[in-house]
């Protein structure tokens, strides 16, 4: 007996991306009213001057759907033919259902998509287009869903001086899709768990203090620094080989918004032609893990800095330790 294997696409690409931001606005001056540092430090070690917090009903599923509805607006989509929804995140505290499940109730899409939640942190939204890619290509989904969502400024530790103004709130989505050119690059992803002790949050069910609402974050953010401007920026120079290009075909370079002095390590490693484009979206967000990259990608494409069809380099890295990444035709 031969079973009949499922087919879809020969390619695949982003269609569309949209975001959300966290509507209250919080500068160095007001973080350091909170923390004890000073603006100048924040940004000489960061780059950042500020970043997005969500409000109390700007939750996790408000702005998946904020985001995913304009992504599929701009893909000339209506929500019926999206059949998967991928959302990674690390801020959905209920076990079961997920929130993809959840995101896929509130845009109205009756007609039951596969819908789940992916865990793999500021990696994540590159590990969702991946898994994206291949839905499409071996036609188990034909348009999918990809959201990367985060409210980490509830789980901030203000004591910690060293992370508490990182952290930011906000979701990006993109819809994956059938593609009749390649325009998607194999992924490069991969882990290190015996460093999962650099960027954890905490196991909630050993949080003792009644007082607490969330489990906290906390980084060894040395550590972190030194595996992502060594062993990170290597992976960025596999992407673009696996790919079958060279830096000089590359348009647009857009990392993880974790820190532009990584993000400048990265360009020296990689020796990036000056007239590449590169995301600083952290100046104006700050972290926002999953999402940082679907919205440093819609900030490019609606300042006119990116267009269209041209060719990007993407890389998430963060806690696990986890990294993924790829080359991708903009939207």
């Amino acid at each position: 007996m031969t079973v009949t294997p499922s087919t879809g696409s020969q390619y695949a690409r982003i269609l569309s991306v949209g975001g959300y931001r966290g509507s209250r606005v919080v500068d160095n001056d007001e973080m350091c009213t909170i923390i004890d540092s000073t603006p100048e430090w924040i940004e000489q070690r960061t780059g950042i001057l500020e970043r997005r917090w969500a409000t109390e009903e700007e939750t996790p599923l408000f702005m998946a759907v904020a985001a995913a509805r304009k992504a599929i607006d701009r893909a000339g989509l209506s929500p019926s033919q999206i059949d998967a929804v991928i959302c990674s995140t690390v801020s959905h505290f209920q076990q079961s259902p997920s929130l993809a499940v959840y995101v896929a109730d509130e845009l109205g899409l009756s007609a039951g998509p596969a819908a789940f939640d992916i865990s793999a942190a500021c990696a994540g939204y590159c590990y969702g287009i991946g898994i994206a890619e291949s839905l499409v290509r071996s036609g188990a989904a034909t348009n999918v869903l990809v959201i990367g969502v985060e409210t980490l400024s509830r789980m901030v530790n203000f004591e910690d001086r060293s992370t508490a103004f990182l952290f930011s709130d906000g979701a990006g989505a993109t819809v994956i899709g059938p593609s009749d050119e390649p325009a998607l690059g194999p992924i490069i992803w991969g882990s290190d768990g015996s460093q999962a002790f650099t960027i954890q949050i905490e196991d909630w069910s050993k949080v003792t203090d009644p007082e607490q609402r969330l489990p906290l974050i906390s980084m060894d953010g040395r550590t972190v620094f030194r595996w992502a401007t060594t062993y990170i920026a290597d992976k960025t120079r596999q992407a673009i080989e696996a790919a079958g290009i060279t830096t000089d075909d590359l348009n647009v370079f857009i990392p993880h918004q974790a820190n532009n002095r990584i993000t400048d390590s990265m360009l020296r490693h990689l020796k990036l032609p000056e007239n590449v484009v590169v995301s600083r979206d952290i100046r104006h967000m700050g972290n926002s893990s999953a999402a940082s990259i679907p919205l440093a990608m819609e900030a490019l494409l609606e300042s006119g800095e990116a267009a269209t069809g041209q060719t990007a380099l993407i890389i998430g890295f963060g806690a696990g330790l986890v990294f993924a990444g790829q080359v991708v035709v903009l939207p």
